[in-house]
């Protein structure tokens, strides 16, 4: 790793950032279920940050290639996100907890796709280094949720506001060591087009609805996971380590995920993620009472999440180019939001009507029907040609 690429600062932030990913992927929905919100309840509560997703990280991206001051905007939103959640101490009631979901996700959601552009800008031209950094966020998740499993089972879910607090802290404060980065857009051919009409060039549209439907596809986990292996017996402490083992499979698809873009193109590694995302769920949802089942299912966390966001993250950056990367990956964190306010919505919805089967049922049929759009609407070009 070149000594002068600000590797540990960089990996401290995604660390921080992602531990509270940790934080909420898991426990947020029990924290309102303990609170006695219905499943729909919990559903529509859920899906407010992920709405608040598809609006914030275009505003701030847009400011971002505007004005170019992206760690400046990143800092702002840390702050901001921790004043904001802190209004939780005050109230308990759903439309309180609506609006500080909406106010905190507002800020949360302008960070990362600036962050991204800084971590992209520190490594100009070793881009699929980024997984080396990345990786470190999904360290940050597995100890944050192995930790607040623990910390749950010793003193209850009423100390879930104060851990979130906390880990919003550590991301005021890495943030504010990291250092800033100047693009360099002198060799980026995409300078000459204008942002919307990259955006409309043959694949990416196809890419961006794919997008939705994998985020659509993961709303059942995200949102009820834990719930789910609740009923079915699991303890708190053994659910945080399942959660856990999915991101290790994803940190260690991340170690090795430039070898796998140096020999597989982009089309494949996205197809090979949604169909074992399609595979992933109906395990889930039919037979994660059978704990080798459960664990399998886990492990393909490494393709639904890891291959699939590496992945896209490389799409993103030589679709868009380094001039219009702040907009590029807000529109993926866009779209993704989209893709998760459904995923949350449906299976708030479906989880209080039809149960977890089929609920799992439909978020696989999502991935699979990504899977057949990227097979019939993506070329197949090798990496080191332009994607679309």
């Amino acid at each position: 790793m070149d000594s002068a690429l600000p590797y540990w600062r960089l990996s401290g932030f995604y660390f921080a950032y992602f531990a509270l990913l940790g934080a909420t992927a898991p426990f947020l929905s029990l924290y309102f279920a303990h609170l006695g919100f219905s499943p729909a309840r919990i559903g529509e509560l859920a899906a407010i940050p992920l709405l608040m997703r598809c609006l914030s990280p275009f505003v701030w991206g847009w400011l971002g290639d505007v004005t170019g001051r992206r760690l400046a905007i990143v800092r702002l939103g840390a702050v901001c996100t921790l004043l904001a959640f802190a209004l939780i101490l005050f109230d308990k009631s759903f439309m309180w907890l609506a609006m500080v979901m909406a106010l905190h996700a507002f800020f949360w959601h302008a960070i990362l796709p600036q962050f991204e552009a800084i971590t992209l800008a520190h490594l100009r031209e070793r881009p699929t280094f980024y997984s080396r950094v990345r990786l470190w966020g999904s360290i940050g998740f597995i100890v944050a949720v192995v930790a607040l499993g623990w910390l749950f089972d010793w003193l209850s879910l009423d100390s879930f506001p104060a851990a979130m607090l906390v880990i919003m802290l550590a991301i005021v404060a890495t943030a504010w060591r990291v250092p800033d980065a100047a693009p360099s857009p002198s060799s980026d051919t995409t300078v000459q087009l204008g942002f919307w009409k990259l955006l409309w060039k043959p694949g990416v549209p196809a890419f961006f609805l794919c997008v939705v439907l994998m985020q659509a596809s993961h709303g059942p986990y995200y949102t009820f996971l834990t719930i789910h292996l609740e009923n079915l017996g699991y303890p708190r402490g053994t659910i945080g380590l399942i959660w856990a083992l999915g991101v290790v499979a994803e940190i260690g698809v991340f170690m090795v995920m430039a070898r796998i873009l140096d020999r597989f193109s982009l089309r494949r590694v996205l197809m090979f993620s949604m169909l074992l995302a399609a595979v992933r769920w109906l395990l889930m949802g039919y037979l994660a009472q059978e704990l080798f089942v459960l664990l399998t299912a886990q492990l393909l966390h490494a393709a639904s999440f890891g291959c699939f966001h590496s992945a896209a993250v490389h799409f993103v950056q030589r679709a868009f180019g380094i001039r219009h990367l702040g907009r590029g990956q807000a529109s993926y964190a866009t779209v993704s939001g989209m893709g998760g306010a459904l995923g949350a919505l449906y299976a708030g919805y479906s989880w209080s009507a039809l149960g977890a089967g089929p609920t799992f049922l439909i978020a696989s049929t999502g991935a699979a029907l990504a899977a057949f759009i990227i097979a019939k609407r993506l070329k197949e070009t090798p990496h080191s040609a332009p994607p679309v």
